[in-house]
C-alpha cells in the first residue's frame, strides 16, 4: 500500500507543477464570476441559466484534467525511461497500475473541490445561500464518474500508444456516453432484429456516465438524492473502474515495455 500510496503522491504532484489545470481554472472562474455578477431585471432564471453553463464548463474541464492526467502517465514513463528502474524494484505492474489510477484520480478530485468550493462561494453571493449536501452530493457523484474515466483511459493509454489519439478517443466516448448513452434504449426499438438485440447488449453493457449528472440539485435546488441511491452509485462506479483497471492490468502483464 505504501507503494501505491507513493507513486499516487508523484502524480498528484506532477498535475500541480503542470499548468493545465490553473488554465482551466482560470476560464472557469472568468465564467463563473460572470454568471455571479449578472443580474438582468432581477430574474433569478436569467441566474440558474448562467449556473447552468458554468457547471456545463465544470463537467468539461474535469473530463479534460482526468483524460490528459491519465492519458500521458504510462507514454511518459516509457519516454524518459522511468518505468524500467521503477518495475525492476519491487513495483509489481498491479502496483504501478493503481499507484498510476489513485494519483490521477486524487488529483482530479483536488481539481474539483477548487471549482465547486470556488463556484459555491459565487452562487452564495448572489443567492444568499449554500446548500452544502447537495454540493457535496453532486461533486461526489462527479468524482465517481471521472473514476470510471480515468480508469478507462488508463486502460486506453496501454492500448493505444500516443495520448494524443488516446485522449482524443477517450472524450469522445465519454462525451458521446454522456450525451447519447440515455438514449440508445429508444433506438433500439426502432430496429429489427438481431440489430436491436445488439443495440440492447451494448447498451446494457456500457458505464452510464450520465447517471452521475446531479446538476440540478445546485442548478434547481432540488430535493437530496437518498443516500442508499448515492451508495448504489459508488458501488456501480467502483466496479466499472475495477473491470477497467483489470483489463488494463491484463493488457499491461502481457505487453513489452520497450
Amino acid at each position: 500500500m505504501n507503494t501505491i500510496w507513493a507513486l499516487a503522491k508523484v502524480v498528484v504532484l506532477e498535475m500541480v507543477r503542470r499548468k493545465d489545470f490553473y488554465v482551466l481554472f482560470i476560464l472557469t472562474v472568468l465564467l463563473t464570476a460572470t454568471a455571479g455578477s449578472v443580474n438582468l431585471f432581477n430574474d433569478r432564471s436569467i441566474v440558474r441559466y448562467l449556473k447552468e453553463i458554468c457547471l456545463l464548463l465544470i463537467w468539461a474541464c474535469g473530463l479534460v484534467i482526468a483524460i490528459t492526467c491519465t492519458a500521458r502517465q504510462i507514454p511518459a514513463e516509457r519516454e524518459s525511461r522511468t518505468i524500467f528502474p521503477l518495475l525492476a524494484k519491487p513495483v509489481t505492474r498491479g502496483q504501478f497500475l493503481l499507484g498510476k489510477f489513485f494519483g490521477c484520480w486524487l488529483a482530479t478530485g483536488l481539481a474539483l473541490l477548487l471549482f465547486y468550493i470556488f463556484f459555491g462561494l459565487v452562487s452564495a453571493s448572489r443567492d444568499h445561500e449554500w446548500p452544502v449536501l447537495n454540493y457535496l452530493q453532486a461533486a461526489w457523484l462527479h468524482w465517481l464518474m471521472l473514476g470510471i474515466v480515468v480508469a478507462f483511459t488508463l486502460l486506453g493509454s496501454i492500448v493505444f500508444a500516443a495520448p494524443s489519439s488516446n485522449g482524443t478517443i477517450c472524450f469522445v466516448s465519454a462525451a458521446g456516453i454522456l450525451v447519447l448513452g440515455r438514449h440508445l434504449n429508444k433506438v433500439a426499438l426502432s430496429l429489427a432484429e438481431p440489430l436491436q438485440s445488439l443495440l440492447y447488449a451494448f447498451y446494457f453493457a456500457l458505464p452510464h456516465l450520465e447517471l452521475f449528472d446531479a446538476r440540478g440539485l445546485i442548478i434547481h435546488g432540488s430535493e437530496l438524492i437518498r443516500w442508499d441511491m448515492i451508495a448504489l452509485a459508488t458501488l456501480y462506479a467502483a466496479a466499472y473502474a475495477a473491470f477497467f483497471l483489470f483489463a488494463a492490468w491484463l493488457v499491461f502483464r502481457r505487453r513489452p515495455l520497450n
